[in-house]
């Protein structure tokens, strides 16, 4: 069976389309592998959340470091500086 996709440009996003095959598998389209630097062996997240499925690539903790870049606004005790 042939998994068909199509694509349709919202705002800066992407939405796409893919069908399930009979062994429930589908295919991360191109796009959003690309978009999301999703590679082949990598684990997602897969959350139930109402009438939807959500996809979310887990992320090595290594990656997220610095991602709250910004002012330090927490206050350090002089003597742990």
């Amino acid at each position: 069976m042939r998994l068909s996709s199509y694509a349709l440009q919202i705002e800066e996003r992407t939405v796409e389309r893919v069908t399930v095959s009979p062994k429930y598998q589908v295919v991360i389209p191109r796009s959003v592998r690309e978009r999301l630097d999703i590679r082949p062996g990598q684990q997602v997240q897969m959350i139930a959340y109402e009438d939807r499925i959500e996809v979310i690539p887990v992320r090595p903790a290594k990656e997220l470091r610095g991602f709250l870049s910004g002012p330090n606004t927490f206050e350090r005790e002089p003597d742990r500086l």
